[in-house]
């Protein structure tokens, strides 16, 4: 057995690469066609839908169709933006010549495999409607917000499904979105102008998003554009330090200002607990270094990250300190707090839900039951050797009607729950393990104060793991038994 108070061998933080992208079925790509040529041939079912996207993206298209369904021929007086010229006769292989992009809207694969052969040698990008086998592009379901434009594939997979994909989609982007957009268009060179670095630049955006999408129905007008300017211009100017809480695994409970502080960041000093998902959320060009500590493991020295974090932000980087949890409780904080004020450097704090709030959560487990608990508490299981601490409130911890939640706590469990019984704590109090937690391999260990670490060894579970010990817990088991049983029923 590990003697808990050996000292931990050190290990040097490291910079992370991110897992990157999974694996595409296709690539997303955007062409403009403003003012460019574009050839349709055919008058096949799905041709005039295609001729109409064509045209809304600016795109000069000649059609060519001997019979051209009703549909077909009322397209030019439908368009609103672009230019359609029909042609009523087939097409030929010189129409081709000079078109950016040919689409085969034929019902007969030859002419379909003709079509694409002859656009493919003028160099054109083809599309072949209802043929992916002959196509170099391919159409998806479109959400206009233009400038701003989402495209859904799903590779022919489920196409109703990919409707339903872009109808959740435009119920979640505003129509006023486009003002914004195009506002954001006409307002790039001026901004680009005014702020040359690129950390200034991005400040004005962040602040426009977020007046984007608190304002979404109103016109953009002048004046934000001023207010937007002069915020950018005293805003503070070189690096600081955030600490971040990243929750204690579920990615779905990041707060929206974590969110945004993951995506203002230039560098990520994060974590083992860290779940990978959160690192996800983080700008692709930000850094990733990994200064975390295991439990009597190897693990990065404290006075080294305090210095890292200093050197990053002093060299004008946005540095988050992304820890598990709240990095307020039990995560070192006031150390990292008073190393940045220190050496000068702003510091502020994002809370995270801590690892008992969503452990309680994810067992439907109230901590201050209200006939059951006058009182809820934190406390470490180790100390900094890594041993049991000597100087916990032990008759606060012999307590059953507090309920007692022990961070950090499975190397000392043993000893912590002995010296808490013969402190008074009743041996049939409730108390449980939780590793895991909120994660998809979370696990329970059941059981009582006097033989709930006798269950853990047996089990041989690893992870983070929290202690929780109080009456309240056996509310929760009894509601838990019930819809068990009512399930089984």
């Amino acid at each position: 057995m590990v003697d808990p108070t050996t000292p931990r061998p050190a290990r040097a933080p490291r910079e992370t690469a991110t897992a990157g992208l999974e694996p595409l079925a296709v690539l997303p790509v955007f062409v403009p066609l403003r003012g460019k040529r574009v050839v349709l041939a055919g008058s096949s079912g799905g041709a005039p839908w295609k001729v109409k996207v064509l045209a809304a993206a600016g795109a000069l298209v000649d059609v060519y169709a001997a019979e051209p369904s009703d549909e077909l021929r009322a397209v030019p007086g439908e368009i609103v933006d672009g230019q359609v010229t029909l042609h009523e006769r087939h097409w030929t292989p010189d129409d081709l010549w000079g078109a950016v992009f040919c689409v085969g809207a034929m019902e007969d694969e030859t002419d379909a495999v003709a079509f694409v052969a002859a656009a493919r040698g003028t160099g054109a990008i083809v599309n072949a409607v209802d043929r992916p086998h002959l196509c170099d592009v391919k159409f998806g379901a479109i959400v206009n917000r233009s400038p701003l434009v989402v495209g859904i594939s799903t590779e022919g997979a489920a196409p109703v499904f990919g409707q339903t994909v872009r109808a959740r989609i435009e119920a979640m982007l505003p129509r006023g979105f486009s003002r914004w957009m195009a506002a954001a268009r006409d307002w790039r060179e001026q901004v680009t102008g005014r702020f040359p670095g690129f950390a200034d630049r991005r400040f004005f955006w962040e602040r426009f998003t977020e007046r984007a999408f608190a304002e979404p129905d109103r016109e953009p007008a002048p004046a934000d554009l001023a207010e937007l300017l002069g915020q950018t211009e005293a805003a503070p100017k070189g690096g600081a330090v955030t600490l971040v809480g990243a929750g204690p695994g579920d990615a779905e409970l990041l707060t929206l200002k974590a969110l945004r502080s993951l995506r203002n960041a230039d560098v990520i000093l994060y974590d083992d607990l860290v779940a990978p998902a959160i690192l996800d959320y983080a700008r692709r060009e930000a850094r990733t270094m990994l200064v975390g500590k295991t439990g009597h493991g190897p693990s990065c020295r404290q006075d080294d990250i305090n210095a890292l974090m200093v050197q990053l932000a002093k060299s004008g980087k946005q540095v988050v300190r992304l820890k598990s949890g709240d990095p307020l409780v039990f995560g070192r904080a006031g150390e990292e707090i008073e190393a940045c004020r220190q050496a000068g450097i702003p510091v502020t704090v994002v809370p995270g839900v801590s690892a008992a709030q969503g452990a309680a959560a994810s067992l439907g487990l109230s901590l201050t039951h209200r006939d059951a608990a006058r009182r809820l508490q934190y406390v470490t299981g180790h100390d900094r050797k890594g041993g049991l601490p000597e100087d916990l409130n032990w008759s606060a911890l012999g307590d059953s009607s507090v309920t007692t939640v022990v961070y950090m706590p499975k190397r000392t469990l043993g000893a912590l729950l002995e010296r808490a019984v013969a402190e008074g704590l009743a041996p049939g109090t409730p108390a449980l393990l939780v590793f895991n937690a909120t994660r998809p391999n979370q696990a329970v260990v059941r059981g009582t104060a006097a033989d709930l670490a006798h269950r853990v060894e047996a089990a041989g579970l690893e992870g983070p793991a929290l202690l929780m010990v109080g009456r309240a817990l056996a509310e929760a088991e009894e509601s838990r038994v019930a819809d068990e049983e009512r399930r089984a029923v």
